[in-house]
């Protein structure tokens, strides 16, 4: 059993590197195989050529970016952890998407109609805010990024097994409170793991 965690953060002892811990953990508990994927210290190139670009079209794809396919066509389940930063992903995290995300494998399009290709996958993401939840849910945000940065995203390429949650609030609160977080975490992934 295989649990890809994609993650993205530049400072290491960061609240989301404690996140991915958190669940790296419990995923070892559950007996899963764990590949981390720190975008960061991997120093993935998010930038998208125009030359990839069209290559991807007709199955030419760089060595790098096919193990990252193949990681996510072994995995049962694949984790985002992830800063919200500009109502998005961070740009790292949004190159790793682009480059990876493929026409032919993550989706084809016959005849003007697009299929997703990544069916059978479940997906969970921790998204990670400094503002309050409820100023997002009040202007709305919070449906914005399940539409955009969940659903939008992740059902074209053929996921429907999607589950989002996020953590707010993360810059103004005290330990007791982060620790509570961590084990929600771990709860959650317990659960996807288990299911």
């Amino acid at each position: 059993m295989q649990h890809l965690i994609i993650y993205a953060h530049p400072n290491l002892h960061s609240f989301t590197k404690a996140v991915v811990d958190s669940i790296t953990a419990v995923s070892k508990k559950c007996g899963y195989d764990c590949t981390i994927r720190d975008l960061y210290r991997m120093g993935f190139d998010p930038i998208l050529s125009y030359e990839e670009l069209q290559g991807s079209y007709q199955g030419i794809v760089a060595a790098e970016i096919r193990h990252e396919q193949e990681l996510i066509r072994q995995a049962d389940l694949i984790t985002l952890v992830y800063p919200l930063w500009w109502m998005g992903f961070p740009a790292i995290l949004k190159g790793y998407l682009d480059r990876v995300l493929t026409h032919g494998f993550a989706y084809k399009t016959e005849n003007g109609i697009s299929q997703g290709l990544l069916n059978g996958k479940r997906l969970c993401q921790f998204v990670l805010i400094g503002s309050r939840l409820a100023e997002y849910q009040k202007c709305g945000f919070d449906k914005s990024i399940k539409d955009m940065l969940v659903d939008g995203l992740f059902n074209y390429c053929g996921i429907s097994d999607i589950q989002h949650t996020i953590f707010d609030e993360i810059h103004i609160i005290d330990q007791a409170a982060r620790q509570k977080l961590l084990q929600q975490a771990a709860e959650i992934t317990r659960q996807n793991l288990s299911s």
